[in-house]
């Protein structure tokens, strides 16, 4: 199927990549055509040009950083694409902007599923990403055969925007679970224990979570390779405030902000265990 991803950034990196893995006829576009380069190195179309990139295509999606970045992309590409494509908005962009975006696509008569997914770079180039889908059943049968590729499992979630509402929430779960695993093996090694042993009772038991855990070797590892950037998490934590404000959004907007001042902005979440 001919698809087009409007973001080169690590998640739309990935997602083109697999896509041309599982024999999809893929284009990509990205407001920085530098970042281009090295999809077009693995033999991935890449274009400049945004109308070309989405005519005559039945599937867009868009991975970009946010709402508004969304928009004034989408602004542009609206005219171009044809009445029958879909728009998978994948991008995380928190409740106001997902109203807005929908209401775009329909001043434009574009099927637009609401689409952000569970998942880093890893699991896109493996196809294992959980799709979190919201809009009308017509536009999820079109989209289907490239969300089966890119993901193990498409849930859908309601009609309107309610996928982009619960990404948050997912987010900042991550958010807390990467911070406590770094918190507890401070704690552990503080009291003079062994991280190796903390990480032996959860492995495999039933307070493991394999997320954490992974989180936890690259803590360990100090490499902190950006599958899900400091930056990124920060942003959806303020989101998720915007909706509702409680105790513990607030402390990991706190510890979010101190990696992300201590120059970690661009590592990985798991770089919160190297900010004191």
């Amino acid at each position: 199927m001919k698809v087009t991803m409007l973001g080169a950034g690590h998640m739309g990196t990935a997602m083109a990549m697999r896509l041309a893995e599982t024999d999809h006829d893929v284009t990509v576009w990205n407001r920085s055509p530098e970042r281009l380069a090295p999809l077009a190195d693995e033999g991935i179309a890449v274009t400049g040009d945004l109308a070309t990139a989405v005519s005559d295509v039945p599937v867009v999606i868009t991975m970009l950083t946010d709402g508004e970045a969304v928009q004034a992309t989408a602004e542009q590409m609206l005219p171009s694409m044809s009445g029958d494509a879909v728009w998978v908005q994948a991008s995380t962009v928190g409740a106001e902007w997902a109203d807005r975006l929908r209401d775009l696509a329909d001043e434009h008569d574009i099927f637009l599923l609401d689409a952000p997914v569970s998942g880093s770079t890893g699991p896109a180039r493996s196809g294992s990403l959980t799709w979190l889908v919201a809009g009308p059943g017509k536009a999820l049968d079109l989209a289907h055969p490239v969300l089966d590729s890119l993901g193990e499992r498409v849930l859908l979630i309601g009609e309107e925007q309610q996928a982009s509402r619960l990404k948050l929430v997912v987010n900042a779960w991550m958010s807390a679970a990467t911070i406590a695993m770094a918190d507890a093996l401070a704690a552990s090694e503080g009291l003079g224990v062994p991280r190796r042993a903390l990480l032996e009772v959860l492995t495999d038991g039933p307070l493991g979570m394999p997320y954490a855990l992974q989180k936890a070797q690259m803590m360990t590892q100090q490499e902190y390779a950006a599958g899900f950037p400091v930056e990124l998490a920060l942003k959806d934590v303020r989101l998720l405030q915007q909706v509702r404000q409680t105790p513990l959004l607030a402390l990991l907007e706190q510890r979010l902000s101190a990696a992300a001042d201590a120059g970690h902005a661009r590592d990985d979440l798991a770089a919160v265990a190297a900010v004191d």
